[in-house]
């Protein structure tokens, strides 16, 4: 049997006769909302909203954990959703709540309803991200290229998306001072509410399965390691991304190259999915494969606390955006090479609860240690080290040889 992520993929074609590429490209306008606006963009605009609002380091975290917390109720019920509904229904209608949640959040400034929002909007943006991940996995590659740099073209997306809220979030303070991260918001969700209709198209061309029963079985205990490893790189992860704009400008840098920045991170972030990972873990073992890209992304880390400035936040954003939606790949090409096709929504969720609960409790923790004595990069070093445990766990596991 053999065990590496090379291994062959079984599972329905797709009924469309469109380029697989373009179908892939179509399906990235899920995590363009779901992870770009809906969760990152929160980075770029976390620094005038405190100022705004007089929130901590603590507080701002916790509407942090609000989103992580919706994203795992969602990631936790995706697969009863999507047996419900169906998965262009959850796809397309998990993106328009999602640009909703986006427009109500530039409107409220209680902290109550703002946790509520974002945890609605977490909510919806996992349905989003899972079954886009499932669509994108059963797109034909036969003859044309292969499953892995199809998933990864889908998880491309996340790339774009943080490089269009680096352009139109600082243009947005820029325009209406400090106050404008309503407007930036605003901005962000009719962006989303557009993006529905290439959403759409492309769900439209995938083979999906139909509503009725596609529930879990033993087979998913295959996925305990890489779950392990999920939790650690959820919680590792999101403490840069929460918090990398505001310990960019306590370092001095100014709201121009915060926005450059993004810009850099989100053209390593496509670059990185397009051009790196689908080749890489197209030919690493599944055991290696999420060590390499956790370690990645700890090195990815390092530069924006050793090299206070420029130099360091831009090294800082190469590494760590070449790396960071490779583990979302990963995982979903372990469920690929390793399961049957009927349970891959459901086992992508429940991955992604792992993910989620990693999430919600990175920047909590993080936060925490923002506030006390060690400052912000304190909750950095947090999270460099979560990230290296990650990768020498995922390695130590034991894995069973049942890759397909």
């Amino acid at each position: 049997m053999d065990t590496s992520l090379t291994a062959g993929v079984g599972g329905a074609e797709s009924r469309s006769t469109a380029h697989p590429v373009v179908i892939a490209l179509c399906l990235s306008a899920g995590p363009v909302v779901a992870l770009a606006f809906t969760r990152f963009a929160y980075t770029l605009l976390l620094p005038p909203m405190r100022a705004d609002l007089g929130w901590s380091f603590a507080v701002s975290g916790g509407i942090t954990a609000s989103n992580a917390a919706g994203y795992l109720i969602g990631a936790a019920t995706t697969g009863l959703v999507a047996r419900r509904f169906g998965e262009l229904r959850c796809f397309v209608g998990g993106m328009a709540i999602s640009a909703v949640s986006l427009l109500l959040t530039a409107l409220l400034s209680n902290y109550l309803w703002l946790n509520l929002i974002r945890a609605m909007g977490g909510y919806a943006t996992a349905i989003v991200f899972i079954v886009g991940a499932a669509l994108a996995s059963r797109v034909t590659v036969s003859g044309r290229g292969r499953s892995s740099q199809i998933v990864s073209v889908y998880m491309s997306g996340v790339g774009v998306g943080i490089v269009l809220a680096g352009i139109g979030v600082p243009w947005s303070l820029e325009h209406w001072g400090e106050r404008g991260w309503r407007e930036g918001w605003l901005i962000l969700g009719i962006v989303a509410a557009g993006l529905v209709v290439p959403a759409l198209y492309g769900a439209r061309q995938c083979e999906q399965v139909a509503p009725g029963r596609a529930p879990l079985d033993r087979t998913s205990l295959r996925l305990l390691p890489t779950f392990l490893w999920y939790v650690l790189f959820g919680a590792g992860y999101v403490t840069y991304m929460t918090f990398v704009a505001a310990l960019l400008k306590q370092q001095g840098s100014s709201p121009g190259t915060v926005a450059v920045f993004f810009i850099v991170l989100g053209v390593a972030c496509m670059a990185g999915t397009l051009f790196v990972w689908g080749y890489v873990l197209h030919r690493l073992h599944s055991r290696i494969a999420p060590a390499v890209v956790s370690f990645v992304v700890a090195l990815g880390i390092l530069p924006v606390l050793l090299i206070p400035g420029i130099v360091g936040a831009f090294a800082s954003a190469v590494v760590f955006g070449i790396g960071f939606m490779a583990g979302p790949a990963v995982v979903t090409i372990i469920v690929q090479r390793t399961l049957p096709q009927p349970i891959w929504t459901a086992s992508i969720a429940l991955l992604t609860v792992a993910f989620s609960l990693g999430q919600a409790l990175g920047p909590v923790l993080s936060g925490i240690i923002a506030d006390g004595t060690w400052g912000i990069s304190g909750g950095f070093w947090l999270s460099f080290a979560l990230l290296v445990v990650a990768s020498v766990m995922v390695v130590l596991c034991p894995h069973p040889a049942t890759e397909r």
